[in-house]
């Protein structure tokens, strides 16, 4: 299917406020496309922190909501929240990397039940997996790992090379990653905003 890039939109950014994101919420819910409120389990896993629903209804404004025929990657998925969203929009492959395997067999039986043929889940660590898909062939790379993650630099390098001349990257962090430290990587801030203890960001190629 032939990805055709969406107009990034302007909207500005939700910035929720306090820290209750960083505890697990029991559950949540996919907020948009055709599997809008599904509800995702949350267990009470190490490193487990999901993208809260305002800061991913924020991240869809920002793509446009549409994303059919686009690739994606959401190599840290977790609960799957961030890579079924993209699903449920109408991207055409989703790949999703989890290395716990309760959190894999969680993330199998939602695509069981949803028959999200268009979703492709393997057990692995998301940066060897990064590295060991084709350069180019992601439109959206999701990037939200554990939050005791140190690898950024590495995980951004290689994020940079999979993305196509068009691709975005999506990345959470402990703290705001400026273009000064992303250019010599090959990316730069398109949007960014501030949830509590957490930065995400938008990215695109240099």
């Amino acid at each position: 299917m032939k990805y055709t890039p969406a107009k990034l939109s302007t909207k500005a950014s939700v910035k929720p406020k306090g820290t209750a994101h960083l505890k697990p919420p029991g559950e949540i819910r996919i907020i948009g496309g055709k599997y809008k409120r599904t509800k995702l389990p949350v267990p009470n896993s190490p490193g487990l922190r999901p993208t809260p629903d305002r800061v991913r209804e924020t991240l869809f404004n920002w793509l446009g909501q549409d994303l059919s025929g686009w690739r994606c990657a959401d190599v840290f998925a977790g609960t799957g929240a961030l890579g079924f969203e993209a699903a449920s929009r109408g991207a055409a492959e989703v790949l999703l990397c989890e290395q716990n395997p309760a959190l894999v067999l969680r993330l199998l039986a939602l695509q069981a039940k949803l028959q999200a043929s268009m979703v492709r889940i393997e057990r692995g660590d998301g940066l060897s997996a990064l590295r060991r898909l084709s350069a180019g062939s992601m439109q959206l790379v999701l990037l939200d790992p554990p939050f005791e993650f140190t690898q950024f630099e590495a995980m951004l390098k290689a994020a940079a090379q999979v993305i196509g001349p068009n691709g975005l990257i999506y990345l959470e962090a402990p703290r705001a990653w400026l273009d000064n430290e992303l250019l010599p990587l090959g990316l730069r801030v398109h949007r960014s905003g501030k949830a509590g203890a957490v930065h995400f960001h938008l990215l695109t190629g240099a």
